[in-house]
């Protein structure tokens, strides 16, 4: 985050003697990034944070992924995932790449120790469920449609609500979270997002001053929507605590002598925080505005944008739902958290999309003329975009539809049938080649109904495909009503 916070007890200068009510010191510590000319956050221990015994490696953590048909479009349905493991172990990576990887998880048990990623930052977007995160820095209550941003180095654990204290269900069994059953989703669904590439996940440059760090006036959030961390903060106990760490492509497990969380004041420009997708504030147009109005976070060569409940394009003539298009330079995957998304079919709650560069993708068939009266949407969605191709895994693989691909294949504008619909406002080019424009090349139309009078009679001399004399139009001569190059 730009902006500098502090909470908790510190000394009036950095580096000084900071006594503890014993008459000790508290032990101090700098969290630095860039080699400590980035985002930095001094932080007081009750005791020495290198006071820690036990090291081993436990597992990795590397990703393995598929290069077979990846250039295709996908739908990977989570929803239906088996809950597992806990916070950390239940991670099931989806897609991935050398600078960010992309994972869901439906844990099945809470979090039995504390956990640092040492490799990267973490987006957590929290798409069912709630909790507490208790952080080194401070304590974050999460809730639906959080995103939870940690970053690397930070220690924190998970303690998730009771699903079943929270939600209830209808006669016709379903949730009142939107959710699957308890037995599905014991506590919660999230989305993580994580940095490879040692790279941090912060608000987009544009949205902030260059001079203080400030957001702008354009920004789709500010200041006022970030949570920050908050007490309780402070564990001042001695013991045997695990804390995991995960670095290498690995995680490690590390026991400290003394509680992971004993800080008792902070502060800096670096650390945790909660932006909840219901305060971005959707910037929107006449006519359709591209895919940049919804960013949220970025980090090096990936972005996350949020497609919040808005407005619609107001102009009168105004198309509701995206052009087809070809993001030549990036890799796209959308993950469908509620609403109903204008340009897609088929899609479910917890749906993964992925459209790789290179191929150009759009609204399926019927969703553009379904659209044009609609005025707001309620769809929700999260999109991370790579600037390098992204890899699936093998569970990617094992939830994806086989039939998504062939999803845009049908009519898209049923009735149009007749060639004088494409021949509407077209002039017949004129028949003396002298009279052709240099730099006009006629338009090829496909066939027209023999009786349309806009077509060239037979034995009629037209332009043809740009490739006569003088750099000219060649001259065809009509034989049956059909233009063509």
């Amino acid at each position: 985050m730009p902006f500098y916070t502090k909470l908790g007890l510190m000394p009036q200068k950095r580096h000084v003697q900071f006594r503890r009510p014993d008459g000790c010191l508290y032990s101090e510590e700098v969290f630095g990034t860039e080699g400590f000319v980035g985002p930095t956050t001094t932080m007081y221990h009750i005791h020495p944070p290198t006071q820690v015994y036990g090291w081993k490696p436990l597992y990795s953590t590397k990703a393995e992924y598929f290069e077979k048909d990846i250039m295709r479009m996908r739908h990977v349905k989570s929803a239906p995932m088996i809950p597992s493991g806990d916070f950390v172990t239940g991670r099931v990576v989806l897609f991935g790449n050398s600078d960010v990887e992309m994972a869901v998880c439906n844990p099945a048990e809470q979090l039995a120790y504390h956990y640092k990623n040492g490799q990267g930052d973490e987006c957590l977007f929290i798409h069912f469920g709630s909790g507490v995160c208790h952080t080194m820095l401070g304590t974050l209550r999460f809730g639906p449609r959080d995103y939870l941003v940690i970053p690397k180095g930070v220690i924190y654990t998970i303690i998730w609500d009771k699903r079943a204290d929270k939600v209830t269900f209808d006669a016709t069994g379903k949730a009142s979270d939107g959710g699957p059953s308890i037995e599905a989703m014991p506590f919660g669904k999230v989305l993580l997002i994580e940095t490879t590439n040692g790279s941090h996940i912060g608000p987009p440059p544009r949205y902030v001053s260059k001079a203080n760090g400030q957001f702008l006036e354009h920004a789709p959030y500010c200041e006022r929507d970030i949570k920050l961390p908050e007490f309780p903060m402070t564990w001042d106990q001695k013991g045997d605590f695990p804390v995991r760490i995960k670095a290498r492509d690995l995680i490690h497990e590390y026991i400290y002598h003394y509680h992971p969380l004993d800080i008792v004041g902070w502060d800096g420009c670096y650390y945790p925080f909660i932006f909840n997708a219901d305060d971005f504030s959707p910037i929107t147009g006449k006519l359709h505005m591209p895919p940049p109005i919804h960013q949220t976070f970025e980090a090096h060569n990936f972005v996350i944008c949020t497609f919040a409940p808005r407005m619609l394009d107001y102009h009168p003539q105004s198309i509701k739902v995206p052009y087809n298009h070809s993001n030549l330079d990036s890799d796209e995957v959308l993950y469908y958290v509620d609403g109903n998304f204008g340009s897609r079919k088929g899609i479910e709650i917890g749906s993964l999309t992925a459209h790789p560069q290179g191929i150009p993708h759009g609204p399926h068939p019927g969703t553009i003329e379904a659209s044009l009266t609609a005025t707001h949407t309620q769809e929700l969605a999260v999109m991370c975009d790579t600037f390098k191709p992204l890899f699936p895994t093998k569970a990617a693989l094992d939830m994806d539809d086989p039939k998504y691909p062939a999803s845009w294949q049908g009519e898209h504008f049923p009735g149009l049938t007749s060639g004088k619909m494409h021949l509407n406002g077209v002039t017949v080019p004129p028949a003396s080649a002298a009279a052709f424009p240099k730099e006009v090349l006629p338009v090829a139309i496909i066939k027209a109904d023999a009786a349309d009078t806009r077509m060239p009679a037979p034995g009629t001399v037209v332009g043809g495909n740009g490739n006569g004399a003088n750099g000219g139009p060649t001259m065809k001569t009509v034989t049956a009503n059909v233009w063509g190059p």
